[in-house]
């Protein structure tokens, strides 16, 4: 498998209705061969409008976040749980989690993280349930290390407040650095 074929793949999707009204699916950008992935919840405006993840306020906080460790945006890879926007930005639908989620599962299988860093309560939930480990609200799990066992091990999981909440609420800004220098001790 290849991450061509999952953007096949995701451009021709109609499983669910937010397909209608996409301008551009946002499949995910970056380095394929990431040790570390960023998992967001679903595309806004500008994203919609771009085709790419992270472009608009919330897209200048994550270049932020990715410039203090010592990353570009080109050493990772980022993405989303679905992949086209829901109307208006509301939050993601159960369904759509469901239909869309399988895309994720197979960029997974592709890049191979040592690290994923699920971004808000739906990415973190989504993951680290994959994972078999119990969702939390963010805050409470937020900048904690979830450690994947098994035979193969698997990928290392830092829960982060999604970019945009530090928009919203500038409290959050010391907690997302302090979140960010365990991902960076992690990476």
């Amino acid at each position: 498998m290849r991450m061509d074929e999952i953007i096949n793949d995701v451009r021709s999707c109609k499983k669910c209705a937010l397909w209608e009204n996409r301008n551009n699916p946002v499949v995910g950008e970056g380095d394929p061969n990431a040790k570390i992935m960023f998992i967001g919840e679903a595309p806004g405006y500008n994203e919609d409008r771009q085709g790419k993840p992270f472009v608009g306020a919330a897209g200048k906080v994550f270049d932020e976040m990715t410039s203090s460790m010592g990353l570009r945006r080109e050493d990772v890879y980022i993405t989303n749980i679905i992949k086209c926007r829901p109307p208006n930005n509301r939050n993601p639908l159960a369904e759509e989690i469901k239909q869309c989620t399988p895309y994720l599962d197979r960029q997974i299988e592709v890049i191979k993280p040592t690290l994923i860093c699920p971004l808000g309560n739906f990415a973190a939930s989504y993951i680290l349930k994959k994972y078999g480990f119990e969702p939390l609200q963010i805050s409470k799990i937020n900048g904690k290390i979830f450690e994947v066992k098994g035979i193969s091990g698997g990928p290392k999981i830092i829960p982060l407040f999604h970019p945009a909440a530090l928009i919203y609420n500038r409290g959050l800004r010391q907690k997302m650095e302090d979140d960010l220098a365990v991902v960076k001790k992690n990476i």
